[in-house]
């Protein structure tokens, strides 16, 4: 099996997409260790972490075991969220598990951000995402919100901005840990069936409306997963910095409309 004798962590893994990938890891004969603010029945083993906040998170990577094969950063927070919040546990949170958790990951170990067809447009955004990556949640999140309009904005630019920051984030990481083989790489869903997927359609109104006409039907956790999985798996070791599109087919539906082919 692929995963026979690995095991991970999985953020999120209560509900959603990242249950989904503890399940699929554990078919695949991982042992998964799930990490999330609800109980995660279906995992081996569980932690509870707000990552939000850095002396939770901090706690969370002193008593995770050493030797771990991967992590799967699934845990967000949808747009409807405080903008606050939806950047930490969206980014910077992330940021910060990651960083802590990379020297007690084995050697050859993998890293799978689910970003979002969101982060899609960060070339249009390089200023804001390069001012959103020169801090870190050991900075005042909140101020940096409040500086770029993103508190009480209805549209969901924080979501957009913390999946930007995140795609970019991964790129520039691509060889981060090179001398250990470890890798890490994003998985990009577009919209999905998932409890939040309601919070999008009511902060993204005629925009998510539209999408859904183009696409056939969402996403379903069981599309995204797999790809989760592949992600973290010894077969995905020559993907660095790369950035998975789980959408449907939606993004060459942008690039194919931008480009007029």
């Amino acid at each position: 099996m692929m995963h026979e004798g690995k095991s991970y962590v999985v953020t999120g893994a209560a509900s959603g997409i990242g249950a989904e990938t503890a399940k699929v890891l554990k078919g695949q004969g991982a042992y998964v260790i799930g990490v999330d603010r609800n109980d995660a029945p279906g995992v081996d083993q569980f932690f509870r972490a707000d990552l939000s906040d850095a002396a939770a998170i901090d706690a969370l990577v002193s008593d995770l075991p050493e030797g771990v094969d991967g992590l799967a950063n699934i845990a967000g927070l949808p747009p409807t969220a405080p903008a606050p919040l939806v950047m930490k546990v969206n980014f910077y949170g992330l940021q910060r598990l990651t960083l802590g958790l990379v020297p007690k990951l084995a050697d050859g170990a993998s890293i799978a951000n689910l970003a979002s067809l969101a982060g899609f447009g960060w070339p249009n955004s390089v200023d804001q995402v390069k001012a959103a990556l020169a801090i870190s949640l050991d900075d005042d999140v909140d101020a940096f919100c409040e500086t770029h309009g993103l508190n009480g904005d209805d549209t969901g630019r924080n979501y957009f901005l913390s999946k930007e920051a995140l795609i970019v984030w991964t790129i520039q990481n691509r060889w981060a840990w090179r001398d250990r083989n470890i890798t890490m790489n994003c998985v990009s869903p577009g919209p999905v069936d998932t409890p939040i997927l309601s919070d999008f359609i009511q902060t993204l109104g005629e925009r998510a409306e539209e999408d859904m006409k183009v696409m056939d039907r969402p996403g379903t956790p069981q599309d995204v997963a797999p790809v989760v999985s592949f992600a973290l798996s010894d077969e995905a070791k020559w993907l660095r910095g790369a950035n998975l599109t789980v959408d449907g087919g939606m993004s060459s539906h942008i690039l194919s409309n931008i480009h007029g082919i």
